[in-house]
């Protein structure tokens, strides 16, 4: 088990050397590593918030790239993060609309919905330095997924994640390290993050293997109350969590229902186990081998007890929802492979259309 304030996890395979010439984010520097978070939201203000307040002082110099209201509340009272008790703490940060006027970072931690990385590409390029490391920690098939990945589909682009290309010509794989995130938070309101539960994150180089940038990020991570485990294939990883994403997000949107109630309906169960099925076939093609069965997953989802899915509490509040990279991903690379996904083309289509309804997809995105 990765405990936190110890780096990361050894899974037992060879440590090969480091895979890029990007920084190692060595610990032994003098000088303040550069963060910035792209994206403080949910996820984000808690990767802002723990290695804000629980690093030495001046270990790190925190910028935040946010709009709006949570510009104006970070700029006010910094970021805060709000215990059980209903106390707060206030995380000191710099944060700007421009990213340009942050200047290239050491680190970027891309913590963004899907829908809203093609419009930010050209900002998060802004804060690339040749030697700057981009963890991206976002739900879903991410768009550099299949580079590094061998086997049939290798160095494919996915178009329903990344139109044109935008977002890989912004961002090149080389500057990238991949991340599943394994906790929850909310966010109240704008510059606050509350109810902050579980830590643990894995974390790995897209082409596989161990790299000094990985230990060196994991070791920062750590001493910021962070449990991580690194990864020789992060995109087993990223698949495993989508396999479970993929049906309970989507579903509990469309009935509106915490995800005890969805596995306590046995037809909607029975619809979950289908597409997690077909998915399991994909990844199967693809390198990403799940050697569960749908209803061992369905149980630690169970354990979870009556929550509401980040993607039910996106249509609440009137934001877009992450349709593309959760399952609209998954069907193009099905289809790509020649095998018929009938299950997860039925879940597309009826959350598609409810997300377009009220006016949280595009309708031009049919197909």
């Amino acid at each position: 088990m990765a405990v936190a304030g110890q780096g990361c996890e050894d899974r037992g395979m060879p440590v090969p050397s480091t895979r890029s010439t990007l920084s190692t984010l060595s610990t032994q520097s003098s000088a303040p590593l550069k963060v910035a978070i792209a994206g403080i939201g949910a996820v984000g203000g808690v990767f802002a918030g723990w290695l804000g307040s629980r690093l030495p002082p001046g270990r790190i110099a925190l910028s935040a790239w946010a709009r709006g209201t949570t510009l104006q509340a970070l700029r006010t009272h910094g970021l805060r993060l709000r215990q059980d008790d209903g106390s707060e703490l206030a995380v000191p940060l710099h944060a700007s609309d421009d990213p340009a006027t942050l200047g290239p970072q050491d680190l970027v931690i891309l913590a963004a919905k899907g829908p809203a990385l093609p419009a930010m590409a050209a900002g998060v390029r802004a804060l690339l330095g040749p030697q700057t490391t981009v963890l991206v920690a976002m739900n879903g098939v991410p768009w550099w997924f299949f580079d590094g990945l061998p086997g049939e589909a290798a160095g494919w682009s996915i178009e329903a994640v990344d139109p044109g290309g935008v977002i890989a010509a912004a961002i090149p794989t080389a500057h990238v390290l991949g991340c599943v995130v394994h906790l929850s938070s909310a966010t109240p309101e704008p510059g606050v993050v509350a109810r902050i539960r579980h830590n643990a994150l894995v974390i790995g180089e897209p082409a596989g293997g161990r790299s000094d940038r990985v230990d060196a990020l994991a070791a920062l991570l750590g001493a910021a109350g962070f449990a991580l485990t690194c990864s020789e294939r992060i995109q087993r990883d990223i698949w495993f969590k989508l396999w479970g994403n993929m049906t309970m997000n989507p579903v509990s949107a469309l009935t509106g229902v915490t995800c005890d109630r969805i596995l306590d309906d046995p037809l909607v169960r029975g619809f979950c186990s289908a597409v997690m099925r077909e998915a399991q076939a994909i990844g199967a093609r693809i390198g990403c081998a799940i050697d569960q069965q749908p209803d061992d997953r369905h149980a630690i989802t169970r354990g979870l007890g009556a929550f509401k899915t980040s993607m039910l509490q996106d249509l609440e509040a009137g934001r877009p929802l992450e349709i593309d990279g959760l399952v609209g991903a998954v069907r193009e690379i099905g289809l790509r492979l020649g095998l018929a996904t009938p299950n997860i083309d039925a879940m597309l289509g009826l959350v598609r259309l409810l997300a377009q309804g009220r006016g949280l997809y595009p309708v031009a995105s049919v197909a």
